[in-house]
């Protein structure tokens, strides 16, 4: 009988044991799902199409890198040549960026050797320049450059291509000598004759110092170092546009005064102002047949012309055809003919005074 009691109050211990194992472990998972739940209700909700259209990051290589980091870790020498986007520019020195792990410095001395360089205004930020390696280190860790050496190796190339070209450039006349006047064209040393400058003959050169002119290369001498140009035939051509210009504004039979300014065996030359001038034909001058123009005009003659043809930019004129409209008026007026009473009664005094 003590042995059955024992039985059972061991069985009794362990069930309870086991209820309260049950009851902890409830307790301890109760926490857990309210902390869930809450998280669930607090955490925002994305909608599908903006997680969808969100874009991923881009993912950046060595490779993205690579140009850039060659570039960083090429060997630069003395004397290279090497081309760089300009990023600074002061009173006295531009700075380059030369895609190198230092920047490239030229001083203005080092520039050029116009007199009226003013780099402020002829050297802006993202121009790239050319220029020589003088020292890979200035003393502040830039490479100092040279553009006047590079251009001795770049810049007769340019100018002979300029050349052919027939470009036209915009310059300062720097200085005046005996013969022309000096300008500076990619930081070499240019002539421009006196008889190159001007349509007409220049007579004071000093004029000219400091003005801007447009001119055109038309000698390339890279061995003797010599470079000549010339304002004269872009001149020429402006002229030339204009006056075809002028001339498209002329109307055939337009009647109008000129000056003989010059006689050929040909004809004449009449000139109508404006820059205008036109050719009568020796045909054209007078209806009577003469030898050459000089026998019936002289230069300075005031003559009235008629237009008789515009073709290829040129004024066809003629003196005769005037004369032959005058003829055609006097001839219109001669055969015009009295009314009939005036008729009878010239008739009569005419027959009143014949004498049978």
């Amino acid at each position: 009988m003590a042995e059955e009691t024992k039985v059972t109050e061991t069985l009794t211990q362990a069930q309870a044991a086991e209820e309260a194992a049950v009851e902890t472990v409830q307790t301890m998972e109760e926490p857990a799902a309210e902390k869930a739940e809450t998280e669930a209700v607090q955490a925002p909700e994305v909608p599908a199409a903006e997680a969808e259209a969100a874009p991923e990051a881009p993912v950046e290589s060595m490779a993205d890198y690579e140009a850039e980091l060659n570039a960083s870790l090429k060997q630069i020498h003395e004397g290279d040549v090497l081309t760089g986007t300009v990023i600074g520019v002061t009173d006295t020195e531009v700075t380059l960026d030369l895609k190198y792990y230092t920047e490239g410095v030229i001083r203005i001395e080092d520039f050029t050797d116009d007199p009226n360089f003013n780099v402020k205004e002829e050297v802006h930020i993202g121009d790239e320049i050319s220029a020589t390696v003088v020292r890979r280190d200035g003393g502040q860790g830039q490479i100092m450059l040279s553009r006047k050496e590079a251009n001795d190796v770049l810049a007769w190339d340019r100018l002979q291509t300029l050349m052919e070209k027939q470009t036209i450039i915009k310059t300062k006349v720097a200085g005046v000598v005996k013969a022309g006047v000096v300008v500076y064209v990619e930081g070499i040393r240019g002539f421009v004759p006196a008889s190159k400058l001007s349509l007409n003959y220049v007579e004071n050169l000093e004029e000219w110092l400091g003005k801007d002119v447009e001119l055109r290369v038309i000698n390339v001498d890279e061995e003797d170092k010599k470079l000549v140009l010339s304002a004269r035939e872009i001149l020429r051509e402006r002229e030339a546009e204009e006056k075809k210009a002028r001339i498209s504004n002329v109307e055939v039979g337009l009647v109008t005064e000129g000056t003989v300014e010059s006689l050929q065996p040909y004809g004449a030359f009449i000139n109508l102002g404006n820059g205008l001038s036109g050719l009568v034909h020796v045909s054209q001058i007078s209806e009577k047949r003469i030898k050459s123009p000089a026998a019936v005009l002289k230069v300075g003659d005031t003559v009235r012309v008629k237009v008789i043809a515009v073709k290829d930019g040129k004024l066809s004129l003629s003196m005769k055809a005037l004369q032959d409209v005058a003829a055609e008026e006097i001839q219109e007026e001669t055969i015009e003919l009295p009314q009939s009473e005036s008729v009878s009664t010239n008739l009569g005094s005419l027959f009143a005074k014949l004498k049978l």
